[in-house]
């Protein structure tokens, strides 16, 4: 009698949760403004879950950052205290062998190859990075190619980089990636970057072209080289416990939707991409392309060994990586 009592009040606790899980509208962390490309996935997400489970399931978008910066936002969605969002894998990968992986420098060939990566069976192995630490992924969205801008000057080869401060996300990785440069890399909150190029504490930074025109960044650092390092994904993800509650025909749904405001998301990525780039051609910024990218390859080995020395388990998936794309 013990354990049929035991039992039945384990599953109504399990029900109770999801039940709850259902009834509250979800807080989604949001780092950009309205306007932008991740901005408009994430409204399509909230706006169709609601549809499709006849408003079983709501969910908000908080844009802006609103809701804290993107660390402390990743720990409160992993822990629950925020329900979902949308994130950079650069942050991510501090926290992720598997998710690290895609911040090696230059390991996409280009932005369709990460598409290409991230949509395959060995996408599924990354975003299992992201279940281990408590995200379940939805889908990939596009956040470009990263490439260099300073204050005072282009950056044509590795030796335009030595001695200057460079801002970065914070992951190991981008400051060895800097150093190898010859640069010295600072890592700071997304939202300090501006005054810093402003007042001289950084010489420049690192980003894709509808940030750097976003942010007001091209006001204070008109010099942008396409050196195309990163070309990160950013992952729509949910709180994996809060989705593991969730019934299975709901959890295809989300699914299904977090793959469509992924492909509405590039779509307009890919318009906003050009777009700011116009802007900021416009507004005086002068633009190098990088074509021959080889003499800032062959300093990143140093970067690549020692992730391995740490990581040794993540060889085969940096060739699977590799492989996807060929």
């Amino acid at each position: 009698m013990r354990l049929i009592t035991f039992a039945a009040a384990t599953a109504l606790a399990i029900t109770t949760a999801a039940t709850a899980a259902q009834a509250r509208e979800w807080r989604g962390w949001n780092i950009h403004p309205p306007e932008y490309p991740v901005s408009t996935g994430m409204e399509y997400f909230a706006e169709e879950i609601e549809k499709r489970s006849d408003g079983e399931l709501t969910a908000k978008v908080f844009h802006s950052g609103v809701l804290g910066d993107q660390p402390d936002a990743i720990e409160q969605v992993r822990e629950g205290a925020l329900d979902w969002a949308v994130f950079n894998f650069g942050p991510l990968g501090a926290i992720s062998p598997e998710v690290n992986i895609t911040s090696l420098p230059f390991i996409f060939g280009s932005v369709d190859a990460m598409h290409q990566v991230m949509d395959s069976p060995v996408g599924e192995e990354i975003g299992d990075g992201l279940r281990a630490i408590g995200l379940e992924p939805l889908g990939y969205f596009d956040s470009g190619a990263r490439s260099f801008y300073h204050r005072e000057k282009l950056i044509r080869t590795p030796a335009d980089l030595e001695g200057q401060k460079f801002r970065v996300m914070g992951n190991e990785l981008y400051v060895d990636m800097v150093a190898e440069l010859g640069g010295n890399a600072t890592p700071m909150p997304y939202a300090d970057v501006f005054q810093a190029l402003q007042t001289g504490v950084i010489d420049g930074a690192e980003n894709n072209y509808p940030s750097y025109e976003s942010s007001g960044h091209y006001e204070a650092a008109k010099y942008y080289s396409n050196s195309e390092h990163l070309i990160l994904p950013e992952c729509l993800c949910i709180n994996k416990a809060l989705f593991d509650g969730l019934p299975p025909e709901q959890q295809e749904m989300l699914k299904e939707v977090g793959q469509e405001a992924a492909e509405l998301q590039r779509e307009e990525w890919a318009e906003r991409e050009e777009a700011s780039k116009a802007k900021v051609l416009e507004a005086g910024v002068e633009i190098v392309e990088i074509e021959d990218k080889a003499a800032f390859q062959e300093l990143m080995q140093p970067v690549y060994d020692k992730f391995l020395e740490e990581n040794p388990e993540q060889a085969e998936l940096i060739d699977k990586v590799r492989a996807a794309q060929e």
